[in-house]
This record gives C-alpha cells, structure tokens and sequence, in this order.
C-alpha cells in the first residue's frame, strides 16, 4: 500500500508533544481511529495499518509512545529480535499514565466528527483495553495480541471491544489468558487464529496474510457498527 500519511506532533494530555504517523480518510470521514504501536515504535507495519484504516474512510492517528524516554524510536521487521529486550524496557518504563495521556490526547485531537475507535498490536493491544476501559468516549476497541490483557481482565469496559490471538502463539499462552477474558467480559468476542504471534505484521517471520485480512474485515465491522 502506497504510503498517504504524514508525521504530526500531538500534544498528550499532560501537556507533552508526541510524534504521531497521521493519514487522511480517503472519502467522507466516517471516524477517527488511533493506532497503537508494538514495542517497536511507529514502524512500516504501524504506518500501513493506519493506511488501511485511512483507505476504509477513517482518520488514522499511531502516536508515537516511547518519546519521554527516546523520541523516534522505529524498529524495523528484520531487526525485531535484537532490539526486543529495548522495546520491552521502553515499554515499561513509559507506564500506563503516560500511556492513557498519550492515547488521550491522540482522542482528543480525533474527537467532534464521528466516533472514535482505537486498535492496536502486541503493547498495542494491551493499551487498546486500557484505554477502552480508561478513556471516556472510545467508541470500539480491537485489541491484537495484548499479552498483559488478562491481567486487566477485571477492569470494567466503557465500550465494544474485541480480541484476537493466534493459536501458537508461544508468548501468550492461551489456556489461561483466554479463559480470564471470557470469564471477566462474556461479551467480548474473543478471536483465535491458526497463526503465530505478531501475524498482522507485514515483513515479519509470523505475518499471516488469512489471519490479517480476517482479524482487519472483523475490526472494519466492528468500527463500521459504532460508525452507523
């Protein structure tokens, strides 16, 4: 997909300005949507999802989450396993208020002309249920592969939200992680899929063209019910 974005600068909740991948809707807007990253930064993959969502007829926005630590931090496909253990520490040291002020932020700038939704993937998908559970006025959540999702299982959601996860996945072990969705929030759909951790990301050694395109027509039909 030919890339339509630019680089923004947003300005999070608490004041901080963030870097943010920002792609127009092709056609009459339906909506905004935020589009939250993997450890590895607004990367190719994060971009052209945005895109996608953009090509559907909603305002993408991927906020970059790691700028208080090190602003511009992109890891590519190839590259994901030596910077895994970065990507990881970035993550926790960012926190979930810095997290929830940047997605706000990112909500506040999308607001006022149809709903907005939020996906995201890997740390993505975690912070997708956060903010569905956190965020006044997110409309959808699809949250992919969130590991620490069953840890926040018990958290009350404000809006739809579905989940997706693939079957071997070695970093989520589904006996558990699944069982607590289900028993938490009965009405969440949970999806599983015959594929790999990280399976929506294109270049990646897990991508999965079936399970991407099926895990994407299912978060368009969700976003598309709260759209109208």
């Amino acid at each position: 997909m030919t890339t339509a974005g630019e680089m923004i600068r947003v300005k999070s909740r608490d004041g901080f300005e963030i870097d943010a991948y920002h792609a127009k809707p092709s056609g009459a807007r339906k909506g905004g949507v935020i589009v939250i990253q993997e450890i590895f930064g607004v990367s190719a993959h994060i971009r052209d999802m945005a895109d996608r969502f953009a090509a559907e007829g909603y305002e993408a926005v991927a906020p970059s989450m790691y700028d208080r630590a090190k602003r511009g931090f992109v890891v590519a496909p190839e590259d994901s396993e030596a910077h895994m253990q970065e990507g990881v520490q970035l993550a926790m040291g960012n926190g979930p208020e810095n997290a929830l002020n940047d997605m706000g932020g990112c909500y506040d700038l999308l607001k006022g002309e149809g709903p907005v939704c939020i996906t995201g993937y890997c740390y993505g998908g975690t912070m997708s249920w956060l903010a569905a559970a956190r965020i006044d006025g997110i409309a959808a959540a699809s949250c992919y592969y969130g590991g620490n999702i069953p840890q926040m299982a018990a958290m009350e959601l404000h809006c739809p939200v579905i989940c997706h996860f693939g079957a071997k996945d070695t970093h989520i072990p589904l006996v558990g992680a699944v069982d607590k969705i289900e028993a938490a929030h009965p009405e969440v759909p949970v999806y599983i899929y015959d594929a790999d951790h990280a399976f929506a990301r294109k270049g990646g050694r897990a991508y999965n063209a079936e399970a991407d395109k099926l895990a994407f027509e299912r978060t368009i039909a969700l976003f598309g019910k709260v759209a109208g």
